[in-house]
């Protein structure tokens, strides 16, 4: 009988350490593991941080984050790539000109710029140095406030989120999943899908779920959508999947609780 082996189906995560757990690298690990991929890690910032919020963030130097990203690629036979947190425009660049020669590995990228808490995550200088690297992802996955910046614009209904979604996707050459979380006075939510490829649009619909543990739920979906690709999903199904593995997370860990804030979501549910 022949010793068969199988390859581990690996997704690099390029984000900042969240030292509570919920949220950043930590997430993406959890997510990546959770969702059947092994995680690789670049960590382009360390936080002091909690589930009340954000007291620090100290950039990892440059030089350390292109080695990082150097050392698991000419190595590591990634998947797909997960981009979160980068701060400012020395690491969005070096992310940037990291990734040139890996084009064609699918980039999921969360345009982070404000954590659940508030706190700015991205230097105003680096929002233009930003939209430069959208159009090398696959998708990017914005929240409300975040479409808000991308656009230049105050507002977004439910009733115009497609119009958004793919005017995002026309302005920086990709695909996008809007997500719909943050519009209030909704019950049910909607996430909108946008194929630059296929110039497609395709929603997503989902219930609000009663809870204060969403820290982290960013970085838990496009991760899971990244670790999907990995798996060979199309982007279709690999958000779809991404989204269900979110939300039933976050129903699994809404009476849970760690800390005296924002909790995070229960990313290993299927193992209870």
């Amino acid at each position: 009988m022949k010793n068969t082996t199988t390859i581990y189906n690996a997704v690099l995560a390029i984000a900042g350490s969240d030292s509570g757990g919920c949220a950043g690298i930590q997430a993406d690990i959890k997510s990546i593991s959770a969702n059947d991929g092994f995680a690789t890690t670049a960590i382009t910032a360390i936080t002091a941080q909690n589930t009340l919020g954000v007291n620090a963030i100290y950039p990892i130097p440059t030089v350390e984050i292109k080695n990082q990203i150097a050392a698991v690629l000419t190595d590591i036979n990634i998947g797909a790539i997960k981009i979160g947190m980068l701060q400012s425009t020395q690491i969005i660049k070096t992310v940037t000109d990291s990734l040139r020669a890996y084009n064609n590995i699918p980039v999921v990228l969360d345009p982070v710029m404000v954590a659940s808490s508030g706190h700015n995550l991205l230097d105003n200088s680096a929002l233009e140095a930003l939209k430069l690297l959208l159009p090398i992802a696959t998708l990017i996955t914005p929240n409300i406030p975040e479409a808000l910046v991308l656009l230049n614009i105050d507002t977004i209904s439910p009733e115009n989120m497609p119009e958004m979604a793919k005017k995002i996707g026309k302005t920086y050459k990709t695909s996008v999943l809007l997500k719909g979380g943050h519009l209030e006075n909704c019950t049910s939510l909607m996430d909108v899908l946008y194929v630059y490829d296929t110039d497609s649009l395709h929603n997503f619909s989902k219930t609000q779920i009663d809870t204060k543990n969403t820290h982290g739920t960013g970085c838990t979906l496009s991760s899971a959508i990244a670790t999907h690709i990995a798996l060979g999903c199309t982007l279709k199904d690999a958000v779809q999947k991404g989204i269900t593995y979110t939300h039933q997370a976050i129903v699994a860990g809404k009476r849970k609780e760690l800390g005296q804030g924002n909790g995070p979501v229960n990313h290993f549910y299927k193992l209870y």
